[in-house]
């Protein structure tokens, strides 16, 4: 969109210029830059039903404006979360990506045990944490 200096009637109009001018900018800014948040949710259990979701929470921080990294989405890809070894490798990976997000979301009413290591860790840490529901409202 381009902002004219001119008002409808032809006339320089400075002001008006600059404040709309301004309010495109910070627009443009705020396009430009997404803070990374932590998606915190259950894995285990049903996991078809935990890993759409998750999916779900991912979208919903996308649409909030942020970058949403889901690790229990990804690792499971390439490790066993059966094996113990692997589990802790995991959980190990997404200490470390937790650590550059900005905030990290807890979403639904049951914590896992994989859950809870996650927001103890980010509480020790002193994490910005954010709990949502299922129905994706802050609580």
């Amino acid at each position: 969109m381009s902002i004219s200096k001119y008002n409808s009637e032809g006339y320089p109009d400075p002001t008006a210029f600059g404040a709309l001018s301004s309010i495109e900018n910070e627009a443009r800014a705020l396009r430009a830059f997404r803070p990374i948040v932590y998606i915190c949710s259950p894995f285990a259990g049903d996991i078809e039903k935990n890993v759409a979701a998750a999916r779900a929470y991912s979208r919903f921080a996308v649409e909030q404006g942020y970058i949403p990294i889901a690790p229990h989405l990804l690792f499971p890809q390439f490790l066993n979360d059966t094996d113990q070894k692997e589990r802790e490798l995991g959980l190990f990976f997404g200490n470390a990506i937790m650590s550059k997000c900005s905030e990290v979301w807890v979403f639904g009413s049951h914590i896992s045990s994989g859950m809870e290591a996650e927001i103890k860790r980010a509480k020790w840490k002193n994490y910005r944490l954010r709990y949502f529901t299922e129905n994706l409202e802050e609580v």
